[in-house]
């Protein structure tokens, strides 16, 4: 059954996928390949029965550690935009984003588990992606601070820019540099 149309957790099973999806995620990450199912189910807390009625498969555990991080990024876009200056939600974004990357770099090994099992982790993720960015740049335009028609696609090839360039954890000041240089170049002309 597709998620949409998935029968929403009660409160207590809730708790328990999102404590297996943020041990897996941390323990994937730290452990690559290593990391057991049992590992994890220990570590959240739960028996093995509740992981598998979670997530039938390792790999399905895997995508939804992945697909965990890759909601934090997207659904923060709308509620940066309510809650801050549009200049300032995009900009931190653009941080979230380079942690977001780092993290899909932690996770190699699993996700190629994953698609090497005929999975696809990342069948959405660029039109998630997108659709957060674009919000961020509708709300910055609208705002004067960036200039109208950005493409979206192309500020998400300049942060993967920056992420290759400098996404190591010692280079983050470098990085927080670079974004700044792509938030400038945004802005509109005098």
């Amino acid at each position: 059954m597709p998620d949409s149309e998935a029968k929403p957790l009660r409160a207590d099973a809730q708790r328990n996928r999102d404590r297996l999806v943020a041990s897996a995620f941390r323990l994937f990450v730290e452990q690559g390949l290593d990391a057991t199912v049992d590992t994890i189910a220990k570590d959240a807390g739960v028996g093995m029965g509740t992981l598998y009625r979670h997530f039938p498969t390792r790999e399905a555990l895997i995508e939804a550690a992945y697909r965990s991080r890759l909601d934090e990024v997207c659904d923060a876009a709308a509620e940066l935009v309510a809650t801050v200056s549009p200049e300032e939600a995009l900009r931190t974004w653009m941080d979230r984003f380079l942690d977001y990357i780092s993290t899909k770099r932690g996770l190699k090994d699993a996700l190629h588990a994953v698609i090497s099992s005929g999975g696809n982790p990342f069948a959405h993720s660029r039109r998630r992606l997108h659709d957060a960015l674009a919000t961020l740049l509708a709300a910055t335009a609208a705002a004067g601070v960036t200039k109208p028609g950005v493409n979206a696609g192309d500020v998400l090839l300049s942060l993967s820019g920056v992420s290759l360039a400098a996404g190591e954890p010692e280079q983050r000041e470098q990085a927080g540099r670079m974004l700044d240089l792509l938030l400038d170049g945004l802005r509109p002309r005098a």
